[in-house]
């Protein structure tokens, strides 16, 4: 009988790999057209980025706040929902975080100061992000529109707002720098080939979010009903799940996510609040979690990449000048145009063809 759907090994590893590959033989076509050997330029991003022992530190550091911004766009997925807010959520988490330090960070030790940090950055994120959720619910206000022009909130608020945080005297448009107890522990303290890096535990953090992910996801009763709200709203009314309900908590969760981002970048890098320090991470989630196809071990693997992008590109684009930094976004947008917009290209031809084996091995 011939199949209509891809098995679920097709959509969830062949399908990206194939997209991936795509946007990299773009790119280096590109690469070509600047002048530069596509195969040798690969090479220097792979050893700068992985094989290099500090490279690799600096992709992961980078990967801790893409899985956080990962999983968070894809918590809002699973409900059927596409926060494209994360990037002000993490911004607006980073405000959250900082009021904490600046307020606590001179009489707590350690050991309650970041954790109240991180509370603090939960905390706001998830705010930013109730009243999309709450006006999708309730209103049928789409999140898309709202988490967009949120986004353009929280840029102007926190332009504002760090402007004020300026200590007398400073020029830079920051607030001051934290204690030294606020910083976290680095990693090259138990792994010294780690080098001078900014890798934290925040890494180890970001791996047991993705654990409890997968356990609140697929194995509770309130993943289930997030699941089944994304799939058929309807149908998961008739269930007896209360949509609105589902909507904002998994909108509350979303943001929440979103907002510990922050963490990995002003407590394990800067130790202060800076304008606009996101980056493009809550951007950058979005595609982790379309190329991840909201698995964790698919955010983990897509954060990895995209770590590893920017740190190979920014040595390569040292190595290789007609190689510019800007290159790498366009690859970034390259991987989302391919692992996003057209993720099912090789669909038809991938059906086609484990059709036709399945037929001559029957």
């Amino acid at each position: 009988m011939k199949k209509t759907e891809l098995p679920r090994w097709a959509t969830g590893f062949v399908l990206p790999i194939l997209n991936l590959l795509s946007a990299l033989v773009v790119a280096g076509f590109v690469i070509h057209l600047l002048g530069e050997s596509p195969t040798e330029s690969l090479a220097i991003l792979f050893d700068s980025a992985i094989v290099n022992p500090e490279g690799l530190a600096y992709t992961m550091f980078y990967a801790s706040t893409f899985i956080f911004t990962g999983l968070a766009v894809s918590i809002a997925m699973q409900a059927g929902l596409f926060n494209i807010g994360a990037e002000g959520q993490m911004y607006v988490g980073g405000l959250g975080l900082t009021l904490a330090m600046l307020a606590f960070d001179a009489h707590l030790p350690g050991w309650l100061l970041i954790p109240a940090g991180m509370i603090g950055a939960a905390l706001f994120g998830a705010l930013w992000a109730f009243l999309p959720g709450y006006l999708q619910a309730k209103r049928g206000s789409h999140v898309v529109v709202t988490t967009i022009m949120f986004n353009f909130i929280a840029a102007s608020l926190m332009n504002y707002l760090i402007i004020k945080m300026i200590p007398a005297g400073e020029q830079n448009p920051a607030s001051r720098v934290f204690s030294s107890a606020a910083e976290l522990p680095l990693l090259n303290a138990w792994f010294p080939v780690l080098g001078d890096t900014p890798l934290n535990i925040c890494f180890l953090l970001a791996i047991a979010a993705l654990v409890l992910y997968r356990f609140a996801v697929w194995r509770s009763s309130w993943g289930y009903k997030l699941r089944a709200t994304g799939l058929n709203a309807h149908a998961a009314h008739y269930a007896g799940v209360r949509i609105s309900r589902t909507i904002i908590v998994a909108m509350l969760v979303s943001g929440a996510l979103a907002g510990l981002a922050s963490v990995n970048s002003i407590l394990g890098s800067t130790h202060y609040l800076s304008l606009n320090f996101p980056a493009g991470a809550g951007f950058i989630g979005i595609a982790i979690a379309l190329m991840g196809r909201q698995t964790p071990v698919g955010i983990f693997l897509s954060s990895v990449l995209f770590g590893a992008l920017i740190q190979g590109g920014f040595d390569l684009s040292l190595e290789k000048p007609n190689i510019p930094q800007e290159t790498f976004i366009f690859i970034q947008g390259l991987i989302i145009l391919f692992c996003g917009a057209m993720e099912n290209f090789y669909a038809p031809a991938l059906l086609k063809l484990i059709n036709l084996t399945s037929k001559k091995e029957a």
